[in-house]
């Protein structure tokens, strides 16, 4: 079984071995800078998964959820943090899971830039699905999530952070549809572009 840090909050991390490197991402998530994508982050995209997997989507287990745990493994802002953690797991895996498994977590993470898996992708639907499930959230989960973005962010103007943020969710609810699963696109499409257009309203305001 994988082992399970002493605090059972701690996402839990998929392999045996390479606990030097779980601990490692576990403190990039919980670098101060970060508001939303931290650790909580981790551990609800994982607990998704799981509740995708429940719910009859099928992926490959161990390169989805370890794509998860890298797929902000580097988070500053910057255009290319997809890349760059994308580029962590090639360096840190080999050794730890076969090469087909580094190349297919390497491109999961990488994915997450644009969140558009082909319909086929059933590794990519799975974790870009759980990955935009907070947009589904409860309104004051929703709204948590946004104030917590916002801080990562502070260094910007508000009218520019409000005009950024404005493009981001209108790239995305651009989408025929925001989620890919049967269960994500059944039970989570409806709140997600109800909250996206809620927030929409008040940043054009």
């Amino acid at each position: 079984m994988p082992d399970r840090p002493s605090d059972p909050t701690t996402p839990t991390w998929p392999l045996t071995d390479g606990l030097a490197l779980r601990d490692a991402l576990l403190a990039a998530y919980a670098e101060p800078t970060r508001g939303y994508h931290d650790e909580r982050h981790l551990a609800e995209v994982l607990d998704r998964l799981a509740e995708l997997a429940s719910s009859g989507a099928t992926f490959d287990r161990t390169s989805v959820v370890l794509a998860a745990w890298f797929h902000d493994a580097v988070y500053d802002g910057e255009r290319d943090a997809e890349e760059r953690s994308a580029a962590w797991a090639e360096e840190a895996l080999p050794g730890l899971v076969d090469a087909a498994t580094v190349a297919e977590v390497a491109r999961l993470v990488r994915l997450t830039e644009s969140h558009r898996p082909e319909e086929g992708d059933a590794n990519g639907c799975a974790l870009s699905d759980a990955d935009l499930g907070v947009l589904a959230a409860p309104e004051a989960r929703y709204d948590e999530y946004v104030a917590a973005v916002r801080t990562e962010y502070a260094h910007l103007p508000d009218e520019v952070f409000a005009a950024g943020r404005a493009d981001v969710l209108r790239e995305l609810t651009s989408k025929p549809r925001l989620f890919h699963t049967a269960f994500a696109l059944a039970h989570w499409e409806e709140p997600a572009r109800r909250n996206v257009e809620r927030e929409l309203s008040v940043l054009a305001a």
